[in-house]
């Protein structure tokens, strides 16, 4: 506990140091004032929304598996499950990557699908966050992350690409258009099938797809935050958004390929397929400022897209002003009470099947108390 000295002195220091930083914030507020004059209001528009997501390995983390499995499950919006396997450290590359196509070699996954568009057969050569595994080798626990993604990122190309829909649709991704996890070029070839799809189901269908990123955080908004209350900006009394020029992100991201070079030469972006808008869905100066990617090509288009975003954000909950057909996505990925009950039995009944006679020893462990420590807190 901090004694009254301590207290005084961090006060002291505290203080002191913010006033020689000033001048950063001043910095801020003269860097962010260019976003006024830009600022729209959002006039209320129609469309479908629909959302998928990838379940958080953390939502789902089993409470007793020594062999770390993790869940790989995409669901969207309407609790379509799209995709469910399970995964280890321990899976082997070489029989994951033959698991995305049949015996003929025509793909049998979504993840096979993009894979074969972009002229790849081995996860390793998809991404190079993730590495070849022998037989005695173990790969980081950190690829199934990446894997993750790719599946995510697998299912929306899949969708937008082979679905017919019959009305306008913005499909809302969860996260910003933007991965490093690509090797490559792969991403920009990515954005490009997107791209031919999206052209097409107009040209053939006259039906309109739009595509829209939405992050919770942003490094250009945290750092900003401050600096857009004291100068006002998207401080009205209607929903209102404002395009976010490049040279604002690049102060912000330490990896300056997350930002990429401009807004018209998509070649150039190897990363990022989308352009950064802050919007605010809510009516008050209050409300919350959210960070949006809108595809590149469809930068122009803005006013329609985040118009069509409007309602469904506005309907948002629990989360205010939240898209709502990603909070559905959320709540349908996550696996919680007897779902997950179930999931746990299913482990334990597989370890005990593959102990045999020793099974009794999992039993007895499973009533120990896996974290004594906890006691010191009186709980």
């Amino acid at each position: 506990m901090l004694t009254t000295e301590s207290y005084q002195q961090l006060k002291t220091e505290i203080r002191t140091r913010i006033l020689e930083d000033r001048s950063i914030l001043d910095q801020l507020r003269r860097e962010i004032v260019v976003l006024r004059p830009g600022v729209r209001r959002i006039q209320p528009r129609t469309a479908t929304s629909i959302s998928l997501v990838a379940a958080d390995g953390g939502n789902n983390r089993i409470q007793y598996d020594p062999f770390l499995m993790q869940l790989v499950r995409v669901v969207d919006s309407s609790n379509n499950e799209l995709c469910l396997e399970v995964v280890t450290p321990n899976t082997k590359m070489s029989a994951k990557s033959a698991e995305q196509f049949n015996v003929d070699g025509t793909p049998k996954t979504a993840l096979g699908y993009m894979m074969d568009y972009l002229g790849v057969r081995e996860l390793t050569a998809l991404s190079e966050m993730i590495n070849t595994n022998g037989a005695d080798q173990s790969a980081s626990p950190y690829w199934i992350d990446v894997y993750r993604e790719l599946v995510e990122w697998a299912m929306l190309f899949r969708i937008i690409r082979t679905t017919q829909f019959g009305s306008d649709t913005l499909i809302v991704y969860d996260g910003l258009l933007r991965s490093r996890v690509f090797a490559r070029d792969l991403f920009m070839r990515y954005r490009e099938g997107m791209q031919d799809a999206i052209d097409q189901h107009y040209a053939r269908h006259r039906r309109r797809l739009y595509l829209v990123g939405i992050a919770k955080h942003n490094k250009v908004l945290t750092r900003y935050r401050l600096a857009m209350a004291l100068e006002k900006i998207l401080d009205t009394d209607y929903a209102a958004y404002v395009e976010v020029p490049r040279d604002l992100e690049r102060r912000s991201y330490i990896w300056k390929d997350f930002v990429g070079e401009n807004d018209d030469e998509q070649e150039a972006n190897r990363v990022v397929g989308g352009k950064l808008f802050f919007v605010k869905f809510g009516d008050r100066p209050t409300d919350p400022i959210w960070p949006i990617d809108i595809l590149f090509s469809q930068r122009s288009e803005a006013a329609v897209i985040i118009g069509h975003l409007l309602a469904d954000a506005q309907n948002g909950f629990p989360i205010p002003f939240y898209p709502l057909c990603l909070q559905k996505a959320h709540d349908n990925a996550a696996l919680v009470d007897f779902d997950f009950d179930i999931l746990q039995d299913q482990i334990f009944d597989s370890i005990r099947a593959a102990l045999g006679h020793e099974a009794a020893i999992l039993d007895r462990s499973r009533i120990q108390d896996e974290d004594p420590a906890r006691a010191r807190y009186g709980g």
